[in-house]
């Protein structure tokens, strides 16, 4: 059986007394690594999966917080402890602004650094495990970036996985925010063409000329400016999907290549007479009552019977309150590690905050608001004073905890998990950990944490 790692240390310092002394007390519970310079430090984080960096601040070269950044910047990051001769107030500020885990002035108390790497070490293992578990959650009520544990959404999911491995044109219905364009990416991905190219256009956002461009392409000289040739998003999608956003918004005159592209895979660039051969699935996408526009004359009816093969209706966030907490912590979790930021989630009153709103906007304005949340925090967890006042003094349009659901939420998720485990294990909680990826102490600290007592899990030790 093999023996348990051990923890990696990185000793950074240009004094030689130093770096040994420290070695030799830590050598021992530790794997140690030697360095004399910042540079050194970078070599040895690229070669190896350091989980403490003990850096020295004053060296010649690259100071310690030049290289704490830099090994921040790297995955995974190492927890860092900084080591100077000249402690001062504002020197720890800033260090551990600029995400220092903690600052120790010289000479180093053998005894205080072992406690202070013990807690390092200890919070860095439940936060790898409780990471492991959200990952496992998201995979769970999940498909391809697209998060929801909702009844609505496990459709969509179940539409997604039956629909991919086709040739089907697909139509994308939902409220702008929704996500529709994850949903092309998810069928994309999931598709025989996954290796071929995604190509998005965003027709809205484009003049019915231009759209027509960048649709098909143009020859040199067809129109004021066509200084030369460019192949359009068909040709650049050839072998793979294209989807079109807001697919209502396209002038009929370009409707009718769009129809003659999907029954025959053929057309001609904007100015030109050669036809061209494409193999391309299309996703569309809109906001917009195609049906309606038909009746009024806006959006020819042959090409909307061509997109209506399989329709997937995306719900709005409103409709589907149960999934925000496990929207909400999947984006603070990356908007966080993008933004360098130590922010693990939000309060229970900040929750309810954010589950009473409308959400006009849908899962993207969700995101923003978090975004802003996350880049502005002052505390690892978000709480109501962190909501913008526009979505806090709103006035609910629904309770926040539905009554009668069936739906569960992040937590009640996770604890379903973990008792599923236990269950399947025979109650067995060291053969339940394993199987969850955790170790049996953050087992057990769950347990505690969910009040689970044995006759609820099943469990025996």
């Amino acid at each position: 059986m093999n023996a348990p790692r051990k923890p990696v240390i990185l000793i950074v310092d240009d004094e030689r007394n130093t770096r040994e002394g420290l070695a030799r007390a830590l050598r021992r519970a530790y794997h140690v690594l030697l360095a004399e310079s910042g540079a050194r430090a970078l070599q040895l984080l690229q070669e190896n999966a350091v989980d403490i960096m003990l850096s020295d601040v004053r060296m010649p070269g690259m100071d310690g917080l030049a290289l704490m950044q830099r090994a921040l910047a790297r995955t995974p990051q190492p927890v860092c402890i900084l080591l100077t001769a000249y402690g001062s107030v504002e020197t720890a500020v800033e260090a551990m602004k600029r995400g220092a885990y903690d600052f120790l002035t010289k000479p180093v108390h053998l005894d205080r650094l072992d406690i202070l790497i013990r807690r390092a070490l200890r919070e860095r293992e439940v936060e790898s495990e409780n990471r492991l578990l959200h990952e496992q959650l998201d995979a769970k009520f999940g498909l391809d970036q697209i998060i929801g544990q909702s009844a609505a959404m496990q459709e969509v999911f179940e539409t997604i996985r039956q629909v991919a491995p086709t040739r089907a044109t697909v139509l994308v219905q939902g409220e702008s925010g929704t996500g529709k364009e994850l949903v092309a990416h998810a069928i994309h991905r999931l598709s025989p063409r996954a290796r071929g190219p995604f190509i998005p256009v965003h027709c809205a956002a484009l003049s019915q000329n231009l759209l027509e461009s960048e649709l098909f392409g143009h020859e040199k000289g067809s129109f004021t400016g066509a200084t030369e040739r460019r192949p359009g998003r068909f040709e650049l999608a050839d072998g793979g999907t294209l989807f079109l956003d807001e697919v209502g918004e396209i002038d009929p005159s370009v409707q009718v290549k769009i129809l003659r592209v999907l029954e025959e895979q053929v057309f001609e660039r904007v100015g030109g007479q050669e036809s061209l051969q494409v193999d391309v699935r299309l996703v569309a996408a809109t906001n917009k009552d195609l049906k309606q526009m038909v009746a009024e004359g806006r959006f020819r009816e042959d090409l909307y019977y061509r997109l209506y093969v399989v329709v997937i209706h995306l719900p709005p966030l409103r409709d589907r309150v149960s999934d925000i907490p496990l929207l909400a912590q999947h984006f603070i979790r990356s908007l966080a590690a993008q933004n360098n930021k130590d922010v693990e989630g939000l309060t229970p009153e900040a929750m309810d905050v954010l589950t009473s709103y409308g959400w006009p906007g849908n899962v993207r304005e969700l995101r923003n608001v978090l975004e802003r949340m996350v880049v502005l925090s002052r505390g690892n967890k978000l709480s109501v004073r962190d909501i913008p006042a526009a979505i806090r003094d709103h006035t609910p349009r629904r309770p926040a905890h539905l009554p009668g659901t069936s739906e569960l939420s992040l937590q009640e998720a996770e604890k379903q998990m973990i008792i599923r485990a236990l269950r399947a294990s025979d109650g067995n909680r060291t053969k339940a950990a394993a199987q969850l990826g955790i170790s049996r102490r953050t087992l057990h600290r769950k347990l505690n944490e969910y009040g689970l007592r044995e006759e609820d899990a099943a469990a025996h030790e």
